[in-house]
Parts: structure tokens; C-alpha cells; sequence
């Protein structure tokens, strides 16, 4: 009998191996393992929530077939997370909407917590200066400077050069700044 939380004894390299192979539960097993971080990539990266479901939709789809393609040169959680990226960069391109602000994920403090507000509302404003970046910059400051990942991992899942994310951050981070201290005028 099958568990919910899936194959623990096989490492991550062995369930995509045996899935090629023809495991029907090897990928699903897989899968279980890293769902709630590859949703958590893709709520971060794309708009809202309909949004995220449909792109990690498509990645796991794509993984599902070009599991064969995968040559190991990256931990599976990594290449799993470059083709969740990328998928979700399809469909922000695909949508070209403009960009909303979601509720805060935890919700709201208590009315009588001040600083639980200014949290909230630290975090809607920094929501709003990401949203207006280009998503191509988005996911690269999100990558490096929110994830702490290096330039070098950043351009491996963005597949890119090193240079690209280092000049796609720093235009993002100057257009943050701007946008930021704007929004603080416009506040104050």
C-alpha cells in the first residue's frame, strides 16, 4: 500500500531515473516531495494565484515529458525550479496584464497591532514596486537578492549569463529605489 507522502528511500535522481523507466508512481512520489516549494516559486513569480497553478501545471507537465532530458549537471529540485520559473516567464509574456497588488499572505494583524499594519503595509508597497518591474528583472532580483541565491545559480535558472542577472538586478534595484521613495512621497 502507497502513502500519501511518497518513495523516501529512493533519492530524487533515482525516482526520475525509474519514472523514464516507466515507474508509474515514480514521478508522482517525486513530485510529492517538492510540490509545496514549487508552488511557493510560482506563487512568487507570477501575478496571482490562477496564474501560478496554470504555470506549475504546465512545468510538471514538462518535466513529465523531458524527464528523459535530463542530463544531472543540477539537483532535480533545481531543474524542477528552472522549468517552474519558466514557465511562469511563458505566461506572464502570454498575458502582458497589468500588474495587481494580492492580500497579504498570512492576512492582517489585529487591529489594535500597529506594527503588524506597518508590516502589511511595508509588504504591499514592496508587492506594488516589484509588480512594475519587467518580469525578466523581477525574477532575477527575486532570485538573488529575496532567495539569496548567487548570480551563478540565478543565471543557471533563468538560463542566461552572469552578466545579464547582475545588469537586469541592478536596473531593477535603481527602479526600486525610484519607486519606492515615490511611493513614500506620495505617503508622507
Amino acid at each position: 500500500m502507497r502513502t500519501n507522502g511518497g518513495d523516501r528511500s529512493r533519492s530524487d535522481v533515482e525516482l526520475l531515473a525509474d519514472h523514464v523507466r516507466g515507474d508509474r508512481y515514480a514521478f508522482a512520489d517525486l513530485i510529492a516531495r517538492h510540490q509545496d516549494y514549487l508552488w511557493a516559486v510560482a506563487r512568487r513569480n507570477c501575478r496571482d494565484a490562477e496564474d501560478a497553478a496554470d504555470a506549475v501545471q504546465e512545468a510538471l507537465l514538462s518535466a513529465h515529458r523531458r524527464a528523459g532530458a535530463f542530463r544531472g549537471e543540477c539537483a532535480v529540485r533545481s531543474w524542477l525550479h528552472r522549468i517552474v520559473v519558466n514557465s511562469c516567464l511563458d505566461r506572464l509574456r502570454r498575458n502582458a496584464a497589468r500588474p495587481s497588488v494580492p492580500f497579504p499572505e498570512g492576512g492582517w494583524e489585529p487591529a489594535d497591532h500597529h506594527d503588524g499594519f506597518a508590516r502589511v503595509d511595508a509588504a504591499m508597497t514592496l508587492r506594488v514596486a516589484l509588480a512594475e518591474l519587467p518580469d525578466e528583472q523581477r525574477m532575477a532580483v527575486y532570485l538573488v537578492d529575496v532567495e539569496g541565491r548567487s548570480v551563478a545559480d540565478a543565471a543557471q535558472m533563468l538560463g542566461v549569463a552572469r552578466g545579464t542577472v547582475k545588469s537586469r538586478c541592478a536596473r531593477a534595484r535603481l527602479k526600486l529605489a525610484r519607486t519606492l521613495a515615490g511611493l513614500r512621497e506620495h505617503a508622507g
